[in-house]
């Protein structure tokens, strides 16, 4: 055998019990950092014709708490989800309209500021999709 040959063997048996080690600690932390994600509070947003539309389509990638929260114009909220339908939102043509008048009618400056829920618990996301 070469020196090169044992020098590899060498280097190999020294750094497969570190590649090993670092493979086991991101195959446990990623599965756990994956599943913090997905574990959000969601408050009910407003009853109305598009209330299931912009939960499917705002939730899927912000907290209820993001809308709740806002007090935007007409002209602010079609804006608001021009950009969000540009970054990947599925939000169909015809729906678009109408999400924008259920945002603008439940959110819009006139409403009193947003205050969190205390008589109904919050639910949790990831535990209404695992049932």
């Amino acid at each position: 055998m070469s020196h090169n040959e044992k020098k590899f063997l060498l280097l190999r048996a020294r750094w497969i019990p570190i590649f090993l080690a670092a493979f086991a600690l991101l195959s446990v932390a990623l599965p756990h950092a994956s599943a913090q994600s997905s574990d959000k509070i969601v408050e009910e947003l407003p009853a109305g014709a598009m209330q299931a539309k912009a939960t499917t389509s705002c939730l899927e990638c912000h907290e209820s708490r993001i809308i709740l929260q806002q007090r935007l114009s007409k002209a602010a909220w079609t804006k608001e989800v021009d950009k969000m339908i540009k970054w990947g939102a599925l939000v169909d043509a015809n729906d678009r309209e109408p999400l924008i008048d259920y945002l603008s009618t439940n959110f819009s400056p006139e409403k009193p500021a947003y205050q969190p829920s205390r008589s109904a618990p919050a639910k949790n996301v990831s535990a209404k999709k695992s049932k």
